[in-house]
C-alpha cells in the first residue's frame, strides 16, 4: 500500500466520520503509521500488520472518540504502540495527554513517535496503572483494556474526583456495568462509528458517584 494510497484512505475515513483535522495532522497520523509498521516487524507491537486493517482498525478506530474527549488533562491506560494517545495528541494539540504501558518495547516505540514528530503534548509513562501515582487526571481512558470493573480498580487514584473513566469497547458490556465496583457509576454512553470495520463499538462513560454532605 503505497504512502499516496494510506493517506488518501485515512482522510476519507475522517471525511465519513466528518472530523476536522488538518493536512499537517493527517501527515503526522500517516508518519505514525509508517513508523508503527516498521517496528512491528522487530518488535511485535501489534498482531495487525497489514496497513490498511491498521488504518481502520488501530487509527480510525482511535480516532473515533476525537470529539468526545474533552481533558485538558488525559491519561491512556494500557496504551499499547499509543492507541488512542498518539492520534489524539497529533489531532488534539490543545490536550495535555499521558500515555501508560508495562512493556518496554511499546513505550520505547512511543518515545521514538514523540521525538520523530515533535509532539510536545504528549508525556510517555512505562509502568504498572495500579503503582502510578501521577497527579490525577481529568479524563481516563482505555481501548480493549480490561473489564469495566478491572479497569476502575487500577486506575481510581488516576482520576480525579470530577473526572471521569471512558472505555471504548465494542457491543455495549450490560453484565460489566452491572459488577462495577461500589462508587462508580454509569454517566453516558456513546455509539461510536468506526468506518472500515464491522461490529458494535461504544465508548462508556463512568464517573465517580459524589459523596454525600
Amino acid at each position: 500500500m503505497e504512502l499516496t494510497q494510506r493517506r488518501a484512505l485515512l482522510e476519507k475515513r475522517i471525511k465519513q466520520m466528518s472530523l476536522e483535522v488538518s493536512a499537517t495532522q493527517l501527515d503526522q497520523l500517516v508518519d505514525y503509521l509508517g513508523l508503527l509498521e516498521k517496528w512491528n516487524k522487530a518488535f511485535n507491537l501489534t498482531a495487525i500488520r497489514n496497513p490498511e486493517e491498521m488504518i481502520d482498525r488501530h487509527l480510525v478506530d482511535s480516532l473515533s472518540v476525537l470529539n468526545i474527549v474533552q481533558g485538558p488533562r488525559i491519561i491512556d491506560v494500557g496504551s499499547g504502540p499509543g492507541l488512542p494517545g498518539i492520534p489524539l495528541a497529533i489531532c488534539r494539540p490543545d490536550l495535555s495527554v499521558t500515555t501508560l504501558d508495562s512493556n518496554g518495547k511499546k513505550t520505547r516505540f512511543q518515545n521514538q513517535v514523540k521525538l520523530a514528530l515533535g509532539l510536545d503534548n504528549l508525556t510517555i509513562i512505562n509502568g504498572r496503572a495500579e503503582q502510578c501515582e501521577a497527579e490525577p487526571f481529568n479524563e481516563v481512558i482505555s481501548r480493549a483494556f480490561a473489564s469495566l470493573s478491572d479497569m476502575i480498580t487500577w486506575t481510581r487514584q488516576l482520576c480525579a474526583t470530577d473526572g471521569v473513566f471512558l472505555a471504548m469497547k465494542g457491543q455495549y458490556p450490560a453484565e460489566e456495568i452491572a459488577a462495577m465496583p461500589e462508587g462508580i457509576r454509569l454517566k453516558t454512553t456513546h455509539p461510536l462509528t468506526v468506518p472500515g470495520t464491522d461490529g458494535e463499538r461504544h465508548l462508556i462513560v463512568l464517573e465517580h458517584v459524589p459523596e454525600r454532605g
